[in-house]
């Protein structure tokens, strides 16, 4: 070594540095694992598969750009085609979103492609729904507002204050790719005698039960199988596909990790959950600096658990082996309880911002419309994700009853009248509320509650500075209710 100079030194342990870096960041991705199931004489060669999870997250996106296509009258067609999306296992279904554009084309266009005969409603959670009236299960409450949203007029209700397709995605959100992951898969199904490492998952299949019972809660979160050469932000990006108004848009580059010149919905998109993980981590919500890493944190847990399992080479796994992978799992589950919390927090202050825009607007006489609307769609976006953060693993308890009270089965309205039940028609009944100032102080306790009781960090939409000041503008008016 004594004959190379100084800076032939420092290249060569660069370049040593940057090759190790490459080969970490090519093992830690979703993509190719072994097949270890014992006897295998089939030619696959990889024992990955989420199709199925992955043809659910374009069945919720389908659903959801159909929740926004009535015309305000009674739509048989508009119900009968979103029940297609939602509960059915029909063949041909084209992938209404997302769908593929000229500067961000799409491998896939119909559900088919991905994955056959998939429904959405046999994954959604099954328990009462105690921040809704009636407390309906969580695939009636779906399909009451899937009739809603038929006769609704671009899916809002501006009457009564609801945006379905909000309301439908954020739940989904949380009552199937979350409560499937981290109730189901993450859960029961890590058990010993529960889908064995030593047996192929079923008849035939080519991966074991433990490998796609990981993979299956992997494919839920949404994340680009190469996640974890991303950053948040460019992660981010690929959710919204770009723009060719924007050229300087590298969301195709971002996603296309195969360089075929197309987006693999299949391993290279994002997904709902990981979208909102990555928004949080890449300032994406607003211009405060990230304080999460909550998209990278959950995808190095289920890499790493998908290494453990793989190492077992298609033996059962030792005690050891399933308590890493409990930890991991509730490393994944904590992570992302906290994006619903995160999310719930950033509506909160949302809703807040509107209901400011719009006493000001009422106290002068001014136009209400364009924020009505916005203030209906953040509230179906801040109810539902407040509905899906009580579909996971913990139950919420006191938190749970203190979310749904504060917020309300519908929002305060202009007259402040607010939806309070539903009758045995499915008619909306409404009551006098305290008032939308009032109103504004629950969305400011949300957020607290948010904060003490879930710790969230990157708190997006910050408005609890202004709760001492709102609390002291109305003086004994304050209410308590709701508390």
């Amino acid at each position: 070594m004594k004959n190379f100079s100084k800076v032939s030194v420092y290249i060569f342990f660069t370049l040593v540095l940057i090759s190790n870096t490459n080969s970490v960041t090519a093992a830690d991705s979703y993509r190719n694992f072994p097949v270890t199931v014992k006897g295998w004489m089939g030619t696959k060669n990889n024992s990955v598969a989420y199709t199925g999870q992955i043809a659910r997250h374009t069945l919720h996106d389908s659903l959801k750009k159909l929740a926004g296509k009535g015309d305000g009258k009674p739509n048989n067609k508009l119900k009968a085609d979103m029940m297609s999306y939602f509960a059915k296992k029909d063949a041909g279904r084209a992938i209404i979103a997302p769908k593929g554009k000229a500067h961000f084309p799409t491998k896939q266009t119909g559900v088919d492609q991905i994955s056959k005969g998939k429904n959405l409603s046999g994954k959604t959670y099954k328990g009462a729904i105690s921040g809704m009236p009636n407390q309906m299960t969580g695939p009636d409450l779906i399909k009451f507002w899937i009739d809603k949203a038929s006769k609704a007029n671009k899916g809002q209700d501006k009457l009564n204050g609801y945006d379905y397709p909000q309301l439908i995605s954020k739940f989904i959100m949380g009552a199937v790719f979350y409560n499937q992951a981290v109730d189901n898969y993450l859960d029961e199904k890590l058990d010993a005698k529960n889908k064995p490492n030593s047996k192929p998952y079923k008849k035939g299949a080519y991966y074991t039960g433990k490998e796609h019972v990981w993979d299956e809660a992997w494919g839920y979160f949404g994340a680009p199988a190469h996640v974890m050469s991303l950053t948040p932000k460019q992660v981010y990006e690929i959710a919204k596909m770009g723009s060719k108004s924007k050229p300087k848009s590298k969301a195709l580059a971002h996603a296309d990790f195969n360089k075929d010149g197309v987006v693999d919905l299949y391993k290279e998109m994002t997904f709902a959950p990981a979208y909102y993980a990555s928004g949080s981590d890449s300032k994406a919500y607003d211009s405060k600096g990230s304080k999460t890493e909550y998209l990278h944190t959950i995808s190095k847990a289920f890499i790493d658990g998908r290494k453990i399992i793989t190492s077992a080479k298609g033996e059962n796994l030792s005690d050891s082996q399933r308590a890493k992978l409990r930890d991991l799992a509730r490393v994944i589950g904590s992570n992302w309880e906290k994006t619903l919390a995160e999310a719930v927090f950033k509506y909160a202050g949302s809703v807040y911002g509107d209901l400011r825009k719009l006493v000001v607007l009422l106290d002068n006489n001014g136009q209400t419309d364009k924020v009505l609307k916005n203030y209906i769609k953040h509230w179906g976006e801040l109810k539902g994700f407040s509905l899906s953060l009580q579909t996971g693993k913990n139950n919420l308890g006191e938190t749970a009853v203190k979310l749904n009270k504060l917020i309300g089965a519908g929002p305060v309205m202009l007259n402040s009248s607010q939806v309070t039940d539903i009758d045995s028609q499915g008619n909306y009944v409404k009551s006098q509320s305290s008032g939308l100032s009032n109103y504004m102080v629950h969305m400011l306790k949300v957020q607290k509650l948010m904060v003490d009781k879930m710790g969230v960090k990157a708190r997006a939409k910050d408005s609890l500075t202004s709760m001492g000041s709102m609390i002291k503008s109305l003086g004994g008016g304050a209410t308590a209710e709701n508390d």
